[in-house]
């Protein structure tokens, strides 16, 4: 991975993501645009997904998105690795309380 690739605030990007931003010229232009929160909001949706299958479509629509000039994943409650900011209500209530109740 190159250093003077753009990553996220708390994530760096891994290789298929990389890959694939810079396999257009118009996609890479569009991800250099983004904050780097923004780029960590898309990194984590992509890095979060359970299945392989999953992470795949992920990382197609999130190609889509930036290109379309999305400048974060649509219904995402965020990165819940940032230790900057306390999390959201909703992140607390759903994503974290929620994993602890499932066991994961």
């Amino acid at each position: 991975m190159a250093d003077s690739f753009p990553h996220g605030t708390v994530h760096d990007v891994p290789e298929d993501l990389q890959a694939a931003v810079q396999a257009s010229a118009d996609l890479s232009s569009r991800w250099q645009e983004l904050t780097p929160l923004g780029r960590n909001e898309f990194i984590c949706w992509v890095i979060d997904a359970k299945q392989a299958a999953t992470r795949q479509r992920r990382l197609q629509r999130m190609c889509e998105e930036v290109l379309a000039g999305k400048r974060r994943p649509c219904c995402w409650a965020g990165c819940t690795h940032r230790t900057d900011k306390a999390p959201g209500r909703w992140q607390q209530a759903v994503l974290i309380d929620g994993r602890r109740k499932r066991g994961g």
